[in-house]
């Protein structure tokens, strides 16, 4: 299964993460208005029931079009054949990932039917859960609301080790 996700030099903490009782006669916290910086990567990954299989950041600067996605799965295999052999080996690879133009697009099927790989795709808003939207990235989210990052390369090696431990849990 695959998805992306933006991650943020600052992404503001939830009300929930803010709101902690300090004591009666404490003075209350400000909340201040923050906004999602716009130094930003995009994270795309890649897990099965065991865990994570590969993760890639778009460069920056990148624009996920159909060739950048056939190389991701020419990648996605390759770490596929390291991580998971005896599923490489047997050739029984399914895919799971969004309905947008660069998964569907012709050299990307062309690719993925050579290479043995079936596709599923999730259709765009449907109302079935997902479980990147509901396990993996909340999680990974949720524990870097409230973080500044500098620039990408800090963000990039955040979301690497928080991604570590969403899964050990």
């Amino acid at each position: 299964m695959g998805d992306d996700t933006w991650c943020f030099a600052c992404d503001p903490e939830t009300k929930q993460q803010s709101s902690e009782w300090v004591g009666e006669t404490s003075p209350r916290l400000k909340k201040l208005n923050f906004r999602r910086s716009r130094i930003k990567t995009m994270l795309i990954t890649f897990f099965d029931s065991q865990g994570i299989v590969h993760i890639e950041f778009v460069p920056n600067g990148k624009t996920v079009n159909a060739e950048f996605y056939k190389g991701l799965m020419d990648c996605l295999l390759k770490h596929i054949q390291q991580v998971r052999p005896a599923t490489f080996c047997s050739r029984d690879i399914f895919l799971l990932h969004d309905d947008v133009p660069a998964h569907k697009a012709a050299i990307v099927c062309q690719f993925l039917t050579q290479k043995n790989v079936t596709t599923l795709y999730h259709p765009l808003y449907s109302p079935h859960l997902y479980p990147p939207h509901y396990f993996l990235f909340p999680k990974l989210k949720m524990k870097l609301k409230g973080l500044h990052f500098a620039d990408v390369a800090e963000i990039q090696e955040a979301v690497t080790d928080e991604l570590k431990n969403v899964q050990k849990e």
